[in-house]
């Protein structure tokens, strides 16, 4: 039963990976901490964040939680390119960027699995 945008298995999956992607990024250089460091740090919270806003939306509107899942795939994706540059950078071996690109895309599947249900369970209230 998903109660909450906590039960969501996409957010665990994303929250888990943003953590993650904070505290690899601080260990980064000085100049990337207002840069490439921000930049992942906040797509990556993003996605969280949208699902949670989305979620809280639902009662009033189906097509406004839509609306923010695909914003959260479109920082899924985005993830996806902050994470090449990271590796192209050196500031991640290739085997934690194709983790990470990996489970962005999957973590994409999944959000476009959710909106799929929440378009067919029907009208706005």
């Amino acid at each position: 039963m998903i109660g909450s945008f906590e039960d969501l298995e996409a957010f665990k999956r994303a929250y888990r990976l943003s953590l993650e992607i904070h505290r690899v990024s601080l260990d980064w250089p000085g100049e990337e901490q207002y840069g490439l460091a921000d930049q992942a740090r906040r797509s990556s919270k993003s996605i969280c964040a949208n699902l949670a806003e989305g979620w809280g939306k639902q009662a009033h509107s189906r097509r406004e939680f839509n609306r923010f899942i695909y914003m959260a795939i479109g920082s899924c994706e985005e993830m996806r390119v902050w994470s090449r540059y990271c590796y192209d950078f050196g500031y991640i071996d290739e085997a934690i960027w194709l983790r990470w690109s990996d489970a962005y895309r999957q973590i994409a599947k999944m959000l476009q699995g959710l909106s799929g249900r929440v378009l067919r369970s029907g009208s706005d209230p």
